[in-house]
């Protein structure tokens, strides 16, 4: 038998799951395969085999994780459940007359969908349905459309419920509850950028997104705010009733996604919308999503687990504590690393494979876990606006309709300005640390 040094193994481990994914496998059996056949040379089968099962069954014995059906079917039955189409028809009423306003009802919907979603699949999908088409055919420049339509979308794995965060606590022994305290800042903090940087935009360059004529729309001042808030109302609650629970110690995060998930199937009820078609439809979502995220987590967790038997986390350690710049040179050279991933796997895939490495790094170097954990969570919002390995862009281009026009170039010209300001945020938050822990520290 072959000795293989420690680096050798890293580097076989690591490239091979790239090597897989971009060879068109799915990423459960790219990062199993490589494990598997890693640990058998490694280790023999009996060893292999205890690591596989001992893993596996840790994490789905996990309660917490209990909580990633739960918020996954809470953002399918409200996909389907007409409360924000209704919200964003509002949002199109009171932003009418201002330039730019279609795109800004497309940020502020994203946000509120992100905060009773969770799944950038429903977020992103939803918003192509509803949004994209109305700035379309009001002469709303595609690039400019598409960007908002994919950077609202993607706030739904950021702001909480957010499923990333859910899998992101367990593993790194953090408090499910304060991460998704901890992300609200953030969420929204970015939320505002995009906002601000449209009304920028759109200001300097008149042609992109012109106003709605001012006699097409006859609505006091007074009456479209009070539409507004009756079609916002219900989603509030529900935001309410999730992170409120959370927050007062109420309930746990498991506990607070039942209560989301039922809320918002009496939601779809109120709206008339609920019917076994519904059901049926946010049921097969749930299994499908559900059952993805922890096949990748079995399987991610044993690669973990034969990853670092043979040593290879100490080869990452040593190599990113070698970095210049003493501990912010360290971070610095984190962030890059899972930046780069984010073009080539999945964020379930580096959270999976990154968290259980980068977690003692981080304590070494003295960075609060917290604070930490949600500068990670941060950086993983340009995966899903990086091609080639962009989700937002897949789920905009399958969902959107065809004599739209929209084309990859665009919305690849309208996100970058969103990754820009991403990675703003992330100087942002370093420099003033207190911005994400300030609401966790408050948790009851």
């Amino acid at each position: 038998m072959i000795e293989l040094s420690q680096e050798i193994i890293s580097i076989i481990m690591l490239g091979g799951i790239l090597a897989g994914v971009l060879t068109g496998y799915p990423l459960a059996l790219a990062i199993g395969g490589v494990s598997f056949w890693v640990g058998m040379y490694l280790f023999g089968p009996a060893i292999t085999f205890e690591v596989f099962y001992s893993r596996s069954y840790d994490m789905l014995n996990n309660y917490v994780l209990l909580a990633v059906p739960g918020f996954v079917l809470m953002g399918a039955v409200l996909e389907h459940s007409g409360a924000a189409e209704g919200v964003f028809e509002e949002l199109y009423v009171w932003f009418a007359g201002l330039r730019g306003g279609l795109a800004l009802a497309t940020i502020i919907l994203g946000t509120i969908v992100a905060a009773t979603v969770g799944v950038i699949a429903a977020s992103v999908t939803l918003l192509t349905l509803t949004a994209l088409p109305s700035m379309i055919k009001r002469g709303y420049d595609r690039s400019l459309a598409a960007g908002a339509v994919c950077a609202g979308g993607s706030l739904g794995i950021l702001i909480p419920p957010s499923i990333m965060l859910v899998i992101y606590g367990p593993m790194a022994n953090l408090s499910v509850g304060k991460m998704l305290l901890g992300a609200v800042i953030p969420g929204l903090f970015l939320s505002l950028s995009y906002c601000a940087y449209i009304l920028v935009r759109c200001f300097l360059n008149r042609e992109l997104a012109p106003p709605v004529p001012p006699g097409e729309i006859r609505i006091s001042f007074l009456v479209k705010t009070g539409r507004l808030a009756i079609a916002i109302g219900p989603l509030v609650m529900l935001i309410m009733a999730v992170l409120g629970s959370i927050f007062f110690g109420v309930a746990s995060p498991t506990e607070a996604a039942g209560t989301g998930a039922l809320a918002t199937v009496l939601l779809a009820a109120g709206h008339r919308r609920l019917n076994m078609e519904l059901l049926k439809k946010a049921a097969s979502t749930t299994v499908k999503v559900s059952g993805m995220v922890l096949l990748i987590g079995m399987l991610a967790s044993s690669f973990t687990g034969i990853f670092m038997r043979a040593g290879c986390d100490e080869v990452v350690a040593n190599f990113i504590l070698s970095m210049p710049g003493s501990k912010w040179g360290a971070f610095t050279i984190i962030m890059v690393i899972c930046f780069a991933l984010g073009f080539f796997i999945d964020w379930l895939g580096i959270l999976f494979i990154m968290v259980p490495i980068i977690t003692p790094i981080a304590e070494t170097l003295g960075f609060d876990a917290l604070w930490f954990a949600m500068m990670i969570c941060i950086n993983l919002q340009m995966s899903f606006m990086t091609p080639p390995f962009a989700y937002s862009i897949f789920y905009l281009r399958g969902a959107a309709d065809p004599a739209l026009e929209v084309t990859t170039r665009h919305i690849i010209r309208g996100i970058t300005p969103y990754v820009i300001l991403i990675v703003i945020a992330l100087f942002v938050f370093i420099l003033y640390p207190g911005l994400i822990l300030w609401l966790p520290s408050k948790m009851l």
